[in-house]
């Protein structure tokens, strides 16, 4: 997975090289969500035909929310593959830390069960609530939270600045959907 700088002692850190990173990557991945929002809303209704009913709006959040619970359940799987085959975390989380060949893993699983979670609400909440084209961005949104895991896992061991572009590609879809939802409470569809 590359070189741990992510066990650094803190001394070691230059946090000012990687706020700038973090900085970087969360301003690439804002754009990009932004971009993959705009180009959804505009090119999927034109192959696609989204629900125009709460019931099968709802039913397409579901649909699109398997793909972050898909993710989940990789790294649940990830995780508890890793504990099976190793003596130091065979006794689960309540016998200690996991041991360096699991914790990257175990972070991966708990940040991705938080990701989740947090897609989940902005997924329903705009099914409830919005109509057409503003449901294409459920699956830029779910397209997103997998290129964004995948880079977070990937990168995780280069420290804040190596997992900082995935976590931003994972959480921004999901920030912005809250905005998105704001506007829409209060200007309409």
């Amino acid at each position: 997975m590359g070189k741990s700088d992510y066990r650094r002692p803190a001394e070691k850190i230059d946090m000012a090289l990687e706020e700038r990173a973090i900085r970087r990557d969360t301003s690439i991945a804002f754009l990009v969500t932004v971009a993959a929002y705009f180009g959804a809303y505009r090119l999927l209704p034109k192959v696609f035909e989204f629900p125009q009913d709460v019931a099968h709006a709802l039913g397409l959040a579901a649909i699109v929310w398997a793909v972050p619970a898909l993710i989940l359940m990789i790294a649940i799987l990830m995780v508890s593959t890793g504990r099976r085959y190793s003596a130091a975390d065979i006794g689960g989380q309540a016998a200690g830390s996991p041991s360096e060949t699991l914790a990257v893993r175990a972070a991966f699983l708990q940040n991705t069960l938080e990701q989740t979670v947090l897609a989940a609400g902005f997924y329903f909440a705009l099914a409830a609530l919005a109509r057409g084209p503003w449901l294409a961005l459920l699956p830029a949104a779910a397209a997103l939270f997998v290129v964004g895991r995948t880079l977070f896992f990937f990168g995780y061991t280069r420290g804040a600045k190596g997992r900082s572009l995935g976590m931003s590609l994972t959480m921004l879809p999901s920030a912005v959907g809250y905005l998105v939802l704001l506007w829409l409470l209060l200007f309409g569809a």
